[in-house]
């Protein structure tokens, strides 16, 4: 059965979407079976994905699926989804003003939530929202695990200081941080960024 892992956070522009693909194209560069599901009804990920297909003029082969859904459906859609694909994983990226209710029913699908931050106080205040809003959830999906994603961290901060700044958050902090580079801005829906694989892969040590 495949295992459910998804970004969620209560604002926009936390790092949601670019963690979402690059651990899509890492883990199916791993040879992984996957989907994306996206449900920012602007389904940026499904109109880059066709821009680069264009590009490539339609040669790329064994791409995984990019689907779309709503805040308000995807719960459902999951157990279709899990029952109906031999997958390994599915990946949500959910949009950026999800609801209490969408975040709950999500939460009880999930295998993992991943909620990016940087270090920034705005940022902080939102993850330690979003890990409170996640405690009802939690305490109804036992095997439900929040993870705290140290994002945009610039490459002189110390281990000490990420890791201070997020030891009151009750979730547990990834010991990887995706550093502040263009490369996993500048993502492709296709190509995976090799420097991506050490974040990857300890995302599927804690959810084994």
């Amino acid at each position: 059965m495949a295992k459910i892992i998804s970004f969620i956070s209560r604002k926009g522009g936390t790092g949601k979407t670019t963690n979402a693909i690059n651990l899509a194209t890492t883990l199916h560069d791993m040879g992984h079976k996957i989907c994306l599901i996206e449900t920012d009804t602007n389904y940026t990920l499904n109109t880059l994905r066709q821009m680069e297909l264009y590009k490539l003029d339609d040669k790329a082969q064994n791409l995984f699926e990019i689907l779309g859904s709503e805040d308000n459906k995807i719960a459902d859609e999951l157990n279709k989804i899990k029952s109906s694909n031999k997958l390994d994983y599915i990946i949500v990226d959910s949009a950026g003003k999800t609801t209490d209710e969408g975040i709950k029913k999500l939460a009880m699908e999930s295998s993992a939530i991943i909620v990016p931050t940087s270090l920034t106080q705005n940022d902080l205040l939102v993850t330690y929202q979003t890990v409170t809003d996640l405690t009802p959830a939690r305490e109804i999906n036992k095997n439900l695990k929040i993870i705290v994603l140290p994002n945009r961290i610039h490459s002189l901060t110390g281990s000490h200081t990420v890791y201070d700044a997020l030891n009151n958050l009750d979730a547990h902090i990834l010991q990887a941080r995706v550093p502040q580079r263009t490369i996993f801005v500048n993502f492709s829906t296709i190509k995976a960024e090799k420097q991506y694989a050490d974040v990857a892969n300890k995302i599927l040590n804690e959810i084994k």
